[in-house]
């Protein structure tokens, strides 16, 4: 299977293109992933395509194994941390779909108020769908975040949350 660009994963494509696509890539060691990360949708028809992009996400940033920001908002100069735990994955999985497909007004300052100092995830190598490979253990939430290496500076990562229906797609960029 040929890799597609990052322009061509942030346009889309079928659900099961991306888990071939994700199972063919080889797998990520933990110390390869540290550093920032900026984060974009690989739209796969999943409940929650959309909302990250809705709400201004800027990525993740790993300071080490055990210290994770998994939800980084914000710009260059001007990051803050967010707390997952208080935002509702389940009604979000559920509602996505039904929510406008533009940044709405006020995300940024509900945000703001979610904000945290405190890493709230941590990796690890786990298996998933038959390799070994980085992922993001969230510290509070049935969500690991699971990666695969589309280049040197680029991974796909697949959101493995309890009771979805199938992973949730992303791309991290080396920032």
């Amino acid at each position: 299977m040929t890799v597609p660009t990052t322009d061509d994963l942030r346009s889309g494509l079928a659900r099961t293109d991306a888990e071939t696509l994700f199972d063919s890539l080889p797998t990520v060691a933990v110390d390869e992933v540290l550093g920032r990360w900026r984060g974009s949708e690989v739209p796969t028809g999943h409940p929650m395509d959309g909302l990250l992009e809705i709400s201004g996400w800027y990525g993740k940033q790993f300071d080490d194994a055990d210290h994770v920001h998994p939800l980084l908002f914000g710009e260059p100069g001007a990051f803050y941390a967010v707390n997952p735990k208080r935002i509702p994955m389940s009604v979000l999985n559920s509602v996505g779909p039904r929510l406008p497909k533009r940044r709405l007004p006020g995300v940024d300052v509900a945000l703001r108020r979610l904000r945290t100092r405190k890493h709230r995830a941590r990796t690890r190598a786990v298996e998933y769908r038959g390799a070994v490979s980085a992922a993001m253990v969230y510290d509070d939430l049935p969500i690991i975040d699971h990666f695969r290496k589309l280049n040197s500076d680029a991974l796909l990562g697949a959101m493995d949350l309890r009771d979805s229906p199938a992973p949730y797609f992303f791309l991290l960029e080396r920032d």
